[in-house]
């Protein structure tokens, strides 16, 4: 068992205050508050946060804080849906968003190496200039970071064409606990010498250390792009338009998925929708590549749904595109449109298994009396499941807990996951024992030892 610190002593706020100085070092209360949360709405004081703008004042940290025994929680832009970035007991928050510059941008090795600070979308933007493309695109891309999303392997509406964040970290530097620096990896696309030390950070949560500099790779930017926005009169025609265009030879860059009362929140909101009064399901299509390919793939995908009769097909191309993703953009906050709270969770599920999963969900709500919405990355079978209920009313807040239970179970017997990209952390931490086996658990409970021998790396997490 570890023994932690049990909080901040003069000496240890006089330590944190030279090595970071001025605005750089947070003590008081009312300063800490916001870094006690993240999207979860979990929450737990921090004793200290601290910004970090320098590799060196991250090995200095690592070494004071291993010696002192004070727990360290890396965190980016809070945006992580699961408690990952809540300092559940105390210690020192790292925000890394002042290590933030782009160090290069490559167009004859195709990488960029950067700082983890850096907003996603601001690194894909500069990418563009350059003609260069960094595909992973997470729902929150225009205000998460490049580290945090490697620390979370994050997903997104791009995953079914071009995998999630992992498949595109070439490299990375990273201090250990102790103040160690690991660089593992580097501009070489390829490279199968030793275990791949890369990819155990990639979505280790700030368990194993604290990354300061990563290097990914780049493709080139494709030409064109268009979306279909296709609705449907029945839950099952919908579910099944994902493996008919699967079938008809089209990977599209994004193949998003909609029930009938997600659509209902989003009308909710009084605009005009591109899509069928009477669609009672949705997909959303992006294909991408070279205008003729492009022009021939809708061609494809839109034959191929043909047969399950949809009764409505918008095609957008440009401004029309962006039109038609402000539907899919514009769900999470219109679902407290059908009610004032919700637990948010995601399951994924082998592809075949989707209907029965979103049904299942659905029904589950319904036992429990409460409206399930569903929706989601539905080409490569992660749903977003929305538990909708009143935060004010007591058994309200129960039953939600108990379909969220009741849906993870539903996950795992449909040979699926307890979650395809947000995590674990603390909101899923006691489901873990039951996805994993027990070898399972030694096994990454024996790695974590050997990175963080004293447990001070984002502790009170699960895997």
């Amino acid at each position: 068992m570890t023994t932690y610190a049990e909080s901040l002593t003069r000496a240890h706020e006089r330590f944190l205050s030279g090595l970071f100085p001025g605005d750089d070092c947070l003590l008081a209360p009312e300063a800490l508050v916001p870094f006690s949360a993240d999207a979860s709405q979990e929450r737990a004081m921090p004793w200290a946060v601290v910004r970090p703008e320098t590799r060196e004042q991250v090995e200095e940290l690592l070494r004071w804080a291993d010696t002192e025994r004070l727990p360290v929680y890396g965190r980016a832009r809070g945006t992580g849906r699961v408690g990952n970035a809540v300092p559940t007991c105390g210690g020192v928050v790292v925000s890394m968003l002042k290590m933030d510059a782009i160090i290069d941008i490559d167009e004859n090795d195709f990488v960029a190496v950067t700082q983890p600070g850096i907003i996603t979308a601001a690194l894909q933007a500069k990418c563009a200039e350059k003609n260069l493309f960094y595909p992973p695109d997470p729902a929150s891309v225009r205000i998460s970071s490049v580290g945090g999303n490697i620390a979370t392997c994050a997903g997104g509406l791009k995953a079914v064409k071009y995998g999630v964040t992992r498949d595109w970290v070439l490299g990375l530097e990273a201090v250990l606990p102790g103040g160690d620096v690991l660089r593992a990896g580097g501009r070489s696309h390829k490279d199968v010498v030793g275990l791949d030390l890369i990819r155990l950070f990639v979505g280790s949560n700030g368990k194993l250390g604290l990354m300061t500099e990563v290097t990914v790779k780049l493709i080139p930017m494709p030409e064109t792009s268009a979306s279909v926005l296709v609705g449907f009169g029945d839950l099952r025609s919908s579910l099944q338009g994902a493996g008919a265009v699967f079938r008809a030879g089209v990977l599209p860059a994004a193949c998003e998925f909609m029930d009938k009362v997600t659509l209902e929140a989003v009308r909710r909101g009084g605009e005009a929708i591109p899509i069928a009064p009477s669609a009672e399901a949705a997909l959303l299509f992006r294909v991408d590549g070279t205008e003729q390919g492009v022009a021939a793939e809708v061609r494809q995908l839109t034959s191929a749904l043909s047969p399950l009769r949809p009764v409505s097909v918008e095609i957008g191309r440009g401004a029309d595109e962006e039109r038609i993703w402000d539907v899919r953009r514009g769900i999470s906050p219109a679902a407290f449109r059908i009610r004032p709270n919700k637990v948010s969770e995601d399951i994924s599920v082998p592809r075949s298994m989707v209907p029965d999963a979103v049904e299942g969900a659905h029904a589950i709500g319904k036992k429990h009396g409460l409206t399930v919405l569903c929706f989601g990355h539905l080409g490569d079978g992660n749903i977003h499941v929305n538990i909708m209920h009143d935060g004010d009313v007591e058994a309200d807040v129960l039953a939600a807990h108990r379909a969220k239970d009741d849906i993870f179970r539903l996950a795992m017997t449909l040979g699926g996951t307890i979650s395809g990209e947000h995590g674990t952390g603390l909101t899923k931490a006691s489901f873990v024992p039951e996805q994993l086996s027990p070898l399972q658990m030694n096994l990454m409970d024996s790695i974590k030892k050997v990175f963080d021998p004293h447990n001070i790396m984002n502790p009170g997490k699960g895997w």
